[in-house]
């Protein structure tokens, strides 16, 4: 019979959900030229984000839409991941995430994200990797931008460690 890991339950919530919860957020994107456009999260010291069209449409001076929602997801369940392995008490020596977006035209001729697949690497000790389990079946739940982007698009996550 295995210990059972102080893992998180149900009722838990990581940290970065904690603050939006229940209150929402505001940003706000102002014009500059051709499709550039300067994204301001009111975070106070979190810069500025210029945000641009690929070329030939924009000037590709900064990611665009479609990409910036690949890094929300990657970054969303790389925090959830995170947080899950930290509460089993398992040493997280670093995380490499790829994010993959496949575009694609609707039936309107309209373009699409179609499919994002997420490649998360932790680098944990070999010793650890199969402590790993019960975080890998409960950590995609948890993040907000996964669920709430899936019904729209084929979201596949794959979780591979890695050692240091």
């Amino acid at each position: 019979m295995t210990a059972a890991l102080p893992l998180p339950d149900e009722s838990q919530t990581p940290p970065s959900a904690k603050g939006e919860a229940e209150t929402g957020f505001t940003l706000t994107l102002d014009s500059r030229e051709g499709y550039e456009q300067v994204a301001d999260f009111h975070l106070g010291s979190v810069a500025p984000l210029l945000v641009d069209e690929p070329v030939p449409l924009g000037a590709g001076n900064g990611p665009n839409p479609s990409r910036l929602l690949g890094a929300a997801l990657g970054s969303c369940l790389g925090a959830s991941l995170l947080f899950c392995l930290r509460k089993a008490r398992i040493d997280v020596q670093g995380l490499h995430t790829t994010v993959e977006g496949v575009m694609g035209r609707n039936e309107r001729g309209r373009l699409r994200i179609r499919s994002m697949s997420v490649r998360l690497e932790p680098v944990i000790p070999l010793a650890d990797h199969h402590r790993m389990a019960r975080c890998v079946e409960i950590f995609e739940d948890f993040c907000v931008v996964t669920a709430s982007v899936r019904p729209g698009i084929d979201v596949q996550v794959e979780v591979v460690p890695a050692v240091p």
